[in-house]
C-alpha cells in the first residue's frame, strides 16, 4: 500500500467509524432510556445531543488542529470515542446516558479536522474529490450502522437475558471498533500541518465564525450547506411517518428505504463525484446537485406510489452526493492554509445547526398542517440555496478543470 493511500484510508476509516458508531446507537437509544425512566422529550433530547454538541465544538477542534497540528486532534478524539462508547455501554440511569451522549458528540466533533486533513494532503484541483471521500464514508456508515445495531441487539439477546446487556451490546462494539481505528490511524496518520502555518492563526471560536459566515464566497457556500442539512434532517425525521401514513411501511421497509439512499449517496461521492468534478468543476456539479435535490425533496411530497417515491429518492441521493462534497470543496479552494481547520469547523458546525432544528421543524410541520408539508419546506429550503448559487456562480473555484493550483495568495485573500 502507497504511503499516499495508507493516510486516507485512516481518514476515511475515522469517519465512517464516527457515523457508523452513531447509526448503531440510535435504534438503541429509544429502548434504553425508556428503560431508565425517560420521557418522550428526554429521549428526543437525548437524540439531538449529540448534534447539539458537534454545533458547539466543530470549530473549536478545527481551530486547535489550525494551531497544533491534524494529527494530535484527530488521535486525542479517537482516543475519546473509545472511552465515549465504553461509558455509554456502562451506564446505568439517565444522567450517565446524558454524559455519554455529551461525550460522543463533544469528540465526534473533530470530523471538521478530518476534512482539514485531505485539504492538507490533496492539490488544489482534487480538493472536491478528496471530500466526496468524507462523503462517501459518511454514506457507508449511514447505510451500515442501523443494520449493524440492529443484528448486535439479536446477537445480545441470544447471549443473555439482561435488558441492559442487551441495549448495550452494541456499544461494546462500537467501542472496540474506534480501538482499531485508532491503533491503525496513530500508525499510518503523519502530520500534514507545516510549523509556520500552525503559528499563523490565532482567531478565538466566535471570530472564526464572523469572518467564515461574513466571506463574500465563503459565507453563502457555508448558508448552503447548512440549509442542505436542514432540509435533510426535516427529511429524515418523518420520512418514517409519512411512509406509514401514506403506503403503511413498517420500520422494516423504512429502513430498507434508508439504506438506499445511503447507497446511492456512497455510489455518488464514491465514483461518480471523482469523475464528474474534474470535468464540469464544483461550481456546475453543485448547481446540479440542487437542482435534484429540489425535485427530490418536491417529488416525495407529490409521490403517489412507490416506484415515484423510488425514482425521487434515486433523484434526490444523487443530489445530496453532488451538494456536499463540490460544497466542502469549494470552501476549502477558497481558504488559506493556515485556517483549512477553523473554515471546516464553523462548516460543519453550521450543518449540525441544521440537524438540531430540522427534526423539530418537520416534526412540527407534519403535526400541525400536513403530510406533504416538511417536504415541501425542505425543496423550498433547497431553492433557496439554488437562487444563492446562481447569485455567487462565476464566483464559485473551478479548480477540479485547472490543471496547475492557483497561488497561495489568492486563497489568502478569499477571507479577508
Amino acid at each position: 500500500m502507497s504511503e499516499n493511500k495508507k493516510p486516507k484510508i485512516a481518514i476515511f476509516l475515522t469517519v465512517f467509524i464516527y457515523l457508523l458508531g452513531f447509526g448503531m446507537i440510535i435504534p438503541v437509544i429509544p429502548i434504553i432510556s425508556v428503560e431508565y425512566g425517560a420521557t418522550a422529550f428526554q429521549t428526543g433530547l437525548l437524540l439531538s445531543i449529540y448534534s447539539l454538541m458537534q454545533f458547539v465544538f466543530s470549530p473549536f477542534w478545527g481551530r486547535l488542529s489550525d494551531r497544533y497540528g491534524r494529527r494530535p486532534i484527530l488521535l486525542i478524539c479517537l482516543f475519546g470515542e473509545i472511552f465515549s462508547y465504553l461509558f455509554f455501554a456502562l451506564s446505568r440511569n439517565l444522567e450517565m446516558l446524558f454524559v455519554a451522549r455529551c461525550l460522543s458528540g463533544f469528540f465526534g466533533a473533530s470530523i471538521s479536522t478530518a476534512s482539514a486533513y485531505i485539504s492538507d494532503i490533496t492539490p488544489l484541483n482534487e480538493r472536491s474529490k478528496g471530500m466526496a471521500l468524507i462523503g462517501a464514508a459518511f454514506g457507508l456508515g449511514f447505510l451500515f450502522g442501523p443494520a449493524l445495531g440492529g443484528g448486535l441487539t439479536l446477537w445480545a439477546e441470544k447471549i443473555s437475558t439482561d435488558p441492559v446487556f442487551r441495549t448495550s451490546f452494541s456499544a461494546y462494539w462500537v467501542s472496540f471498533l474506534c480501538l482499531i481505528t485508532f491503533v491503525f490511524a496513530f500508525v499510518t496518520l503523519k502530520e500534514t500541518l507545516k510549523k509556520e502555518i500552525s503559528q499563523q492563526n490565532k482567531l478565538t471560536r466566535l471570530q472564526a465564525v464572523t469572518k467564515y459566515l461574513s466571506a463574500p464566497i465563503i459565507g453563502p457556500l457555508v448558508f448552503i450547506f447548512f440549509l442542505s442539512s436542514f432540509a435533510m434532517s426535516t427529511m429524515e425525521a418523518t420520512l418514517v411517518l409519512f411512509m406509514r401514513d401514506k403506503f403503511n411501511w413498517g420500520l422494516t421497509e423504512v429502513s430498507f428505504g434508508f439504506a438506499y439512499v445511503g447507497l446511492m449517496i456512497v455510489i455518488t461521492q464514491g465514483f461518480l463525484v471523482r469523475r464528474l468534478i474534474p470535468k464540469y468543476g464544483e461550481r456546475n456539479i453543485l448547481r446540479i446537485g440542487l437542482i435534484c435535490m429540489a425535485l427530490g425533496f418536491c417529488g416525495i411530497a407529490a409521490a403517489q406510489s412507490l416506484v415515484a417515491m423510488a425514482l425521487t429518492q434515486t433523484i434526490l441521493a444523487l443530489g445530496v452526493g453532488f451538494v456536499n462534497p463540490s460544497t466542502l470543496g469549494s470552501i476549502s479552494l477558497l481558504t488559506p492554509s493556515s485556517e483549512q481547520g477553523s473554515a471546516q469547523g464553523t462548516t460543519q458546525s453550521m450543518a449540525s445547526l441544521g440537524r438540531i432544528i430540522g427534526p423539530a421543524m418537520g416534526g412540527a410541520l407534519y403535526g400541525s398542517l400536513n403530510q406533504e408539508s416538511p417536504f415541501i419546506m425542505a425543496g423550498l429550503l433547497i431553492l433557496i440555496g439554488l437562487l444563492v448559487v446562481i447569485a455567487i456562480f462565476k464566483e464559485i473555484p473551478i479548480a477540479g478543470l485547472v490543471k496547475e493550483p492557483s497561488t497561495p495568495a489568492k486563497a489568502e485573500a478569499n477571507v479577508k
